[in-house]
């Protein structure tokens, strides 16, 4: 069986999985690398750690799967979005470290952009908010920061987020390419047209010339050369942001399907079909992929902390040595005891979009306990996707059935069931919960011919668990009602 090389680049680590056509996992290597915290809301990665987890990655698959480079007939990449690499097109070095999606030191551009009345017409072009989260603020301070303004307006420099930055590596410098997904997420793409916007690079002050062009997801965009693991001239075949790969690789083809991925932030998206629905909530409009030509779009919402609020427990505050106790812990308790965390420790997302928020533990007694904190930890991770999941319902104007689950986070019981509980709604959690790199992998195998349309996928796909809501209505709105309090503590 031809084999897929799924690149996965998250945001704390890369993950290479190989995948035969039937979606069995051949192998499986992750590596982390360092987070860099300049000062208070700035985050940052060096691009060529990056890489060199992504090259130590790939080499350690084809080992452990036991395979000559040459099993493998297609590449696919997905990675954490927004994320901004400026580099010198001749040396292929970055002028800067890469300013992370969690990022906030363009906040007060995004402020005076707002104050000069600008956000409606970037959400009609782009489906986006005015937030440092996207790429288009990093992009300008990147230049102006190292005085390579003239450098980028004279053709010198090349901009990319990671999948771009990834491809132009394992090309050897021969395809500066993204796809929709990637590229809707900059405040830079027109939503309806798929192309880079003239007033929104005027806006943000982005010189045309740092571009890739902009893809579909399905397509070659490039062939590798000089990767080991890899044989030179393997077609990279798929390119899509974590969250569309997610969206993907859950098989959610149909108007209204959702996913939630929990990562280090939780991620929702509710597929819209061959409509950009601009939300009313503060939803974001995105592209989700566009195959032969045609686009689907989805609302999107994001909570900036997820998973990251059990690292902090773990790592900064000593509550458990693995971020996997924290189950053990919270059902220790059984219960939050009153007590309300709302994870804002990188500002709020959808649909509040407050970069200045900070984190929140309310309702603390002498009576509290670790494991108090920790079950009220794992609900606020809910209760955030109970906002940005009615909030799409109303935009969408029809009700969700079921959310699939994905990401590190899902494999914990506890807060399936609280997700269950508060959303009431099923929860289905399905059997490779790395649907991310899934994602890419199924996109690498429509572009290379693999599988032939959208109905050869939806065949693979398989559950494993569901949870149904357990909490009767009275103690549900007790609880959403604590919540919104405590969101108004931030």
């Amino acid at each position: 069986m031809p084999l897929i090389c799924a690149i996965d680049q998250g945001t704390t680590g890369t993950t290479v999985i190989l995948l035969d056509e039937k979606l069995n996992v051949r192998a499986r290597v992750n590596r982390e690398f360092p987070q860099i915290y300049p000062q208070p809301s700035w985050v940052e990665h060096d691009p060529e750690a990056i890489w060199q987890s992504t090259l130590d990655t790939i080499a350690l698959a084809t080992e452990q799967a036991g395979i000559s480079p040459a099993d493998i007939a297609a590449v696919g990449i997905t990675n954490q979005r927004e994320t901004t690499v400026v580099w010198d097109r001749k040396t292929g070095k970055p002028i800067h470290n890469a300013i992370v999606w969690q990022d906030r030191r363009t906040a007060g551009t995004i402020r005076q952009i707002r104050d000069e009345g600008n956000e409606a017409a970037v959400q009609r072009k782009t489906g986006l908010l005015l937030d440092p989260y996207f790429s288009g603020t990093k992009i300008a301070w990147i230049l102006d920061q190292t005085g390579s303004r003239a450098r980028a307006e004279a053709g010198e420099l090349a901009f990319g987020t990671i999948d771009t930055f990834l491809l132009w590596r394992l090309t050897g410098g021969k395809s500066h390419k993204t796809d929709v997904s990637n590229a809707s997420r900059t405040l830079l793409m027109d939503l309806h047209t798929a192309e880079w916007d003239a007033d929104m690079l005027r806006l943000f002050k982005v010189p045309a010339a740092l571009l890739p062009e902009i893809t579909g997801n399905a397509t070659e965009f490039g062939h590798v050369s000089g990767v080991p693991g890899l044989a030179d001239g393997t077609p990279i075949c798929g390119i899509a942001g974590d969250q569309q790969a997610a969206l993907f690789g859950q098989t959610c083809f149909e108007v209204g399907d959702a996913k939630c991925t929990y990562g280090t932030g939780a991620f929702l998206l509710m597929n819209t079909g061959s409509m950009a629905v601009i939300s009313e909530h503060r939803m974001l409009t995105t592209a989700a992929w566009k195959l032969d030509g045609k686009m689907t779009y989805a609302l999107e919402g994001s909570a900036f902390i997820a998973g990251a609020v059990v690292q902090w427990l773990r790592d900064g505050l000593g509550f458990f040595s693995s971020a996997a106790e924290i189950e053990e812990l919270a059902a220790k308790a059984g219960t939050s005891d009153g007590v309300v965390v709302v994870p804002a420790l990188s500002g709020l997302g959808a649909p509040y979009w407050n970069p200045d928020a900070r984190g929140v533990i309310w309702g603390m007694t002498r009576g509290t306990t670790r494991a108090n904190i920790a079950y009220a930890a794992l609900e606020g991770i809910a209760l955030q996707n109970v906002d940005i999941l009615t909030a799409m319902e109303n935009d969408l104007k029809r009700p969700l059935k079921e959310l699939k689950v994905d990401g590190g986070a899902s494999a914990n019981n506890l807060l399936m069931q609280m997700q269950s509980d508060f959303l009431n709604r099923r929860i289905v959690r399905p059997a490779m919960l790395d649907t991310t790199a899934l994602g890419a992998a199924l996109f690498a195998g429509l572009g290379s011919g693999i599988y032939s349309d959208l109905s050869d996928i939806q065949s693979t796909w398989k559950a494993d668990a569901t949870f149904e809501p357990k909490m009767d209505n009275k103690q549900r709105e007790e609880m959403l009602r604590r919540w919104q309090e405590g969101i108004r503590r931030v």
